[in-house]
């Protein structure tokens, strides 16, 4: 069986893509298993280009066919911001809450029908023997509200509100949000395209 390499350290998230490639036939590892310290510097300017640097640091570390990802939050009314600094919004070291409490700040005069935004995943996928390379976006759409709900999940999932469910991604269970969110809607394009590899 062929071994597919995933290029991050946070083990929901491989458990999350195992759980979801459990059909194909491939050994889905981490890092960790194979003992390699992937700690990629995202320099990229664009979510694409950092999940690519992910995939490509990894599959040149193992010689594995390597999937990677890079998710930002984009919010309508920042322009898109913080899209790539999701993670670090509020500074270098800064911890969900800051960057909650940063993104409520700026939108604090905005109203409700205005706070539209979108969680948007970039898969990527290279394979070292061959150097194809393919990526895929995943986006699920809500809108940010002003007080936090729920106590799943991580991030902005306690502000992210999904009109449609009439809950945050911090109220759903994993299994709901696994089913509809942006990383799961890439993962599912990208199982396509894995399972027709050569």
């Amino acid at each position: 069986m062929r071994k597919l390499l995933i290029s991050t350290g946070n083990k929901d998230k491989i458990i999350e893509i195992r759980d979801e490639y459990k059909d194909l036939e491939y050994e889905i590892v981490s890092p960790d298993q194979l003992g390699l310290d992937l700690d990629v510097e995202e320099t990229g300017s664009t979510l694409e280009e950092n999940a690519l640097l992910k995939a490509r640091a990894g599959a040149e570390a193992s010689n594995l066919l390597t999937l990677a990802d890079d998710t930002g939050l984009e919010v309508d009314a920042l322009d898109g911001r913080p899209g790539i600094y999701s993670a670090r919004f509020a500074g270098e070291e800064a911890t969900y809450q800051d960057n909650n409490q940063k993104l409520l700040e700026l939108l604090k005069n905005y109203p409700e029908e205005e706070r539209t935004a979108c969680f948007v995943t970039i898969a990527a996928l290279v394979d070292p023997a061959t150097g194809r390379e393919e990526t895929v976006k995943g986006i699920c759409r809500g809108r940010i509200i002003s007080e936090y709900r729920g106590d799943n999940g991580f991030g902005y999932d306690p502000i992210f509100y999904l009109p449609e469910k009439g809950r945050t991604f911090a109220e759903l269970t994993t299994e709901e949000k696994n089913r509809i969110s942006h990383r799961a809607n890439a993962l599912k394009k990208m199982k396509k395209i894995l399972d027709n590899w050569n």
